[in-house]
């Protein structure tokens, strides 16, 4: 152009200066130089703008913002878009220095529950068991107790059995005749008498005296020669020994005489009923002034005697002088009665006084 308007240049279209790509630097940058823009063509008419037609007629910012890091943060709760990134955490940006920890799972929350619930289902299954084993334990006991208590009848019935069988063969040991048994247990309480001139047998009954003593029984014709002079007093002799005693009642009649001791001796024990014909029996004496003599034989029967007030025991065992006044005892080691006498010019005759008569008439026993 010419003159003062091709001198001056009209309006220049806006200078456009578009960021470099990120990574690119301007080649004016890299030399020092000015880069001119390139022009913009006119648009056609008839034709659409462009889809950034905006940016282009608005005037650059100097500094532009920096762009975000990443996509903004979405609300709690708000769905992912479909295709994008998940949403960062409530109340944290990207990259920030502190990230809350992620809310617990719902499965996560239900393990203990379930934990706890397999706990209570074993606890009750373990007590169960031991009820069960408790219920057959006691079960058991039972049984054994029951065992026991019939074991324990039996045990009893089978013990009163042995009684009764024992208290039958004692019985029968008692019936059977023993003269050594008899005869050890009576010879303690058998004496030889002697009353002045004369002797015989005496022998302790009954329970003590009140002061201590001992009474006895022997025959009147045994201490007559005493008693009829006016004496009273005899004397007992076993082996060594001497012991006074005194004539304290007689009963001529039945040929019986009390005796009483100082001296303390066991009393032989008389029989609750009376002999028969045929039951053994001992006699024990001094024949013949030989003290403690035994002999042996069996009642031959009753007899009533001559002016006596019962009946007379007759039995075969040997007796002889000395043997009046000593005790005729059975199997039992219980004393049926008192020697007398024999008979003349006859062997295994012998008559005793029953002891029921010496004891209803003195009353010792």
């Amino acid at each position: 152009m010419s003159g003062a308007g091709a001198g001056r240049p009209g309006p220049l279209p806006p200078r456009i200066e578009p960021h470099p790509p990120a990574g690119a630097s301007w080649p004016a940058a890299q030399t020092g130089g000015t880069v001119h823009p390139q022009a913009v063509p006119a648009p056609r008419t008839g034709w659409a703008p462009p889809p950034n037609a905006a940016q282009w007629s608005a005037a650059p910012q100097a500094n532009p913002p920096a762009a975000p890091r990443g996509p903004a943060p979405l609300p709690y709760g708000t769905a992912t878009p479909q295709g994008g990134p998940p949403p960062a955490p409530y109340g944290s940006t990207p990259g920030g220095p502190y990230a809350p920890p992620p809310p617990a799972q719902p499965g996560r929350r239900r393990l203990p529950m379930v934990l706890a619930t397999a706990l209570v289902v074993l606890l009750a299954a373990v007590t169960g068991v031991q009820a069960y084993q408790l219920d057959r334990l006691g079960d058991r006991l039972a049984a054994t107790d029951k065992r026991l208590a019939q074991g324990q009848e039996g045990d009893a019935l089978r013990l009163d059995g042995l009684e009764t069988r024992a208290d039958e063969l004692e019985k029968q040991a008692g019936a059977a005749f023993n003269p050594e048994a008899v005869a050890s247990a009576v010879l303690p309480s058998v004496f030889r008498v002697r009353a002045g001139q004369f002797t015989g047998s005496a022998f302790a009954v009954g329970k003590p005296t009140s002061d201590g003593g001992t009474n006895l029984f022997t025959n009147f014709h045994v201490v007559e020669a005493v008693w009829e002079g006016g004496g009273r007093q005899v004397f007992l002799e076993r082996t060594d020994q001497r012991f006074p005693a005194t004539i304290v009642k007689v009963d001529k009649t039945n040929d019986v005489a009390h005796l009483r001791t100082t001296n303390k001796f066991t009393g032989l024990v008389t029989a609750p009923t009376a002999v028969k014909s045929g039951q053994q029996i001992i006699v024990v004496g001094a024949p013949l002034g030989l003290e403690d003599s035994v002999t042996t034989g069996v009642v031959s029967a009753l007899r009533s005697a001559q002016g006596s007030s019962g009946p007379t025991i007759q039995f075969d065992a040997p007796i002889n002088p000395g043997n009046s006044g000593g005790p005729v005892i059975n199997g039992s080691k219980q004393v049926v009665g008192i020697a007398t006498a024999k008979a003349r010019d006859a062997e295994g005759i012998g008559l005793a006084v029953p002891i029921k008569v010496a004891c209803d008439g003195f009353k010792i026993c």
